[in-house]
């Protein structure tokens, strides 16, 4: 099952954040650092029916206050708006 999002909207995999460095100390919730960062799962369109310039797979980092997550064949997915997509993150 796939799901395309609507109008200027992105789906976006959150990447999880490391519970333990690689030295093996674990890092408790208070002290990790909120990264917004995902992978692009589904990209919606422009209102004029262009192609939004994201394809599946992109590395993003994004920002903004609102998402409407989901559960998506086990793992937390959200919806967030195209404009709150801040960069892509290339290798």
């Amino acid at each position: 099952m796939m799901i395309r999002p609507i109008g200027e909207r992105v789906l976006i995999k959150s990447i999880k954040k490391a519970e333990v460095t690689e030295s093996g100390i674990y890092i408790p919730d208070s002290a990790q650092e909120e990264r917004k960062e995902g992978i692009v799962v589904g990209v919606g369109t422009f209102e004029d029916g262009k192609a939004l310039p994201l394809k599946a797979g992109d590395h993003v980092i994004y920002g903004g206050y609102k998402s409407d997550e989901i559960d998506f064949n086990g793992e937390t997915h959200m919806f967030i708006d195209f404009k709150d997509v801040l960069a892509v993150v290339e290798k």
